[in-house]
């Protein structure tokens, strides 16, 4: 994500319940790199233009959550970030 949305997504990740790790919360990591993209016909990129590859500096943040509350996490986190599309993973921490 761009940094400035950092703090946003962030707040709406922990209010939907991520980020705990015993009796710490809003736990999480981030760290900065280059993202790429090309939007598509019918895309509206929050940044850059369509049919155009964009580089732009963004964070990658990480954060844990209960598997119970994963729809709700992707919920806000959809709502929260700034991209049409955001990119995010999710893994089983066995």
């Amino acid at each position: 994500m761009p940094r400035e949305a950092l703090a946003d997504v962030r707040d709406a990740l922990f209010d939907a319940g991520a980020g705990r790790i015993g009796d710490y919360e809003r736990c999480s990591w981030y760290t900065q790199g280059t993202g790429t993209f090309q939007g598509g016909e019918g895309t509206h990129p929050s940044i850059g233009e369509v049919g155009k590859e964009q580089r732009v500096a963004e964070l990658r943040l990480e954060t844990v959550f209960p598997e119970d509350r994963q729809e709700e996490i992707v919920g806000a986190l959809r709502q929260a970030h700034p991209y049409e599309e955001p990119a995010f993973d999710i893994y089983a921490l066995l």
